[in-house]
């Protein structure tokens, strides 16, 4: 029986457990998403969310508290730079557990693990993130209000570029009149060519 055995030996000793979760965690905060086991998963959060929960207070102290599990500079200074900002808001559950299909080899239950705020598939408080839009006429269906007060200020907009387009017409129709009236007056300096008639 497994009474009060709250902690999953992952069937290894204390210090390959913790040089293996150590390191793990490492590669979960430089590369935001491993794949591993189903127990070793669960294992690992229970390791890694308690120090980015530490990473949100950057101080001295918390710096060499976490550096003293990880034991990597590189991944303590980007928890501390990166992934602390991009949880600031968050008041825990920092990594999510997936489960894949089985492994081929021994039938292990695969999982991936991954840190919540950087995954730009899912939606983040239930609503997706909106993506710009690219301009094109005849957009969105707007609401009544909103298309009430569009038709308006298309009407107003319609009516000036009517009048702008009338105006080159006669334009050019004036152009064309004076032109026609200097041809007419002007003489006629050319002379037609006489067509030479031949005698048979």
């Amino acid at each position: 029986m497994r009474h009060g055995k709250k902690i999953n030996h992952l069937g290894r000793t204390a210090s390959h457990r913790k040089a293996m979760l150590a390191n793990m965690a490492t590669s979960l905060i430089k590369h935001k998403r491993i794949t591993t086991t189903l127990a070793k998963a669960k294992a690992l959060r229970q390791y890694v969310e308690p120090l980015i929960t530490k990473s949100k207070n950057d101080t001295t102290h918390s710096r060499r508290t976490v550096f003293s599990y990880l034991q990597d500079k590189e991944a303590v200074t980007i928890l501390f730079r990166e992934v602390s900002e991009k949880v600031a808001s968050r008041p825990g559950g920092y990594t999510r557990i997936i489960k894949l299909e089985n492994r081929l080899g021994d039938n292990a239950e695969m999982a991936f693990i991954e840190l919540v705020d950087y995954n730009e598939v899912y939606k983040k408080d239930g609503v997706a993130t909106e993506r710009k839009s690219t301009r094109r006429r005849g957009g969105k269906k707007k609401s009544g209000a909103d298309a009430a007060a569009a038709t308006v200020v298309e009407e107003v907009a319609e009516e000036p570029k009517a009048e702008t387009q009338e105006e080159p017409v006669a334009e050019e129709a004036a152009g064309e009149q004076e032109a026609a009236d200097a041809e007419e007056a002007a003489p006629e300096t050319e002379e037609t060519p006489k067509e030479d008639k031949k005698e048979d």
